[in-house]
């Protein structure tokens, strides 16, 4: 009798304890975070390649010449830490600008066409060998992108400020902000290399550099973008800060030609952690005007 009671208890227990069952199962899942004022869209290049646009816009109106621009490269991983300081930043008068972020269409936080997009050539680091054999070699087509195609569509949608354009690129990223200005320094007003990975093919990379230093110094440079070179006391790899302090070492001189540098070294900040804590200097490097 006491089993046969037993049991019933737990035949009732079970009953109550279904219909909880049965809709913890049906229960709809909790809707994902939308974060304020920002869109997203897929847009194809003319050269094929299909990216992934992110926005980060001030509410209310443009002010007079537009608002300043920042685009920020692997915009995947980095976009939402630059959008949310921007809105914060953004409540000072003044301090409004838009957010773009340039990534790829995936979930994950890096795409392997990075290193086509940010490189000019294989890497001839011993330390990164394995990725030698990935396609590489299209930083050109991936600036045109980026200063004319992707421009163009961001100034369609939002009033923006031609003059007031700024660029963010982290590693590899970094490594393509280096060869913006190198090869394009009037393309922004305002450049930062964050870690930059100047070793990945470093033959190139110095020519490139040569060459830039040598038009400038026959007067030959224009306006030329200001930059910021940020690197983290921590870098695993110790080339990405002893890259990133020598180079703008050797930026500096070239003040008497018109540019414009600033470094920092953030302390107890590892590769990965950088882009997180540059963040807030960047966007107060990219509203310095003029």
């Amino acid at each position: 009798m006491i089993r046969r009671v037993a049991m019933m208890g737990l035949c009732a227990a079970a009953g109550m304890l279904t219909p909880a069952a049965a809709h913890a199962q049906t229960a709809p899942a909790a809707a994902g975070y939308t974060m304020p004022f920002t869109a997203t869209w897929d847009m194809r290049a003319q050269h094929g390649a299909t990216y992934r646009i992110f926005v980060s816009y001030p509410e209310g109106e443009a002010p007079e010449g537009g608002f300043p621009v920042l685009y920020v490269v692997d915009g995947n991983a980095l976009f939402a830490s630059f959008a949310e300081t921007r809105r914060m930043i953004g409540w000072t008068k003044g301090q409004e600008m838009i957010v773009v972020g340039v990534g790829y269409p995936t979930d994950q936080a890096y795409d392997v066409r990075r290193i086509d997009d940010f490189t000019g050539a294989p890497t001839t680091s011993l330390a990164y060998a394995k990725y030698a054999k990935e396609k590489n070699g299209g930083w050109d087509r991936f600036l045109d992108f980026l200063t004319g195609e992707l421009r163009t569509e961001i100034g369609k949608r939002y009033k923006t400020n031609p003059a007031r354009q700024s660029l963010f690129g982290h590693s590899l990223g970094g490594l393509f902000a280096a060869h913006t200005l190198f090869t394009r320094p009037q393309a922004f007003h305002a450049i930062i290399a964050a870690s930059p990975s100047l070793f990945w093919h470093e033959a190139l990379t110095l020519r490139e550099e040569r060459e830039f230093v040598a038009r400038l110094q026959a007067g030959k440079g224009g306006q030329v973008a200001r930059l910021l070179v940020v690197s983290g006391e921590r870098e695993e790899a110790i080339l990405e800060r002893w890259d990133a302090e020598t180079f703008a070492r050797r930026m500096e001189p070239l003040s008497a030609q018109g540019l414009r540098v600033q470094s920092i070294v953030y302390k107890d900040e590892g590769h990965m952690t950088v882009p997180a804590r540059a963040v807030t200097d960047t966007l107060r490097f990219a509203l310095t005007w003029p």
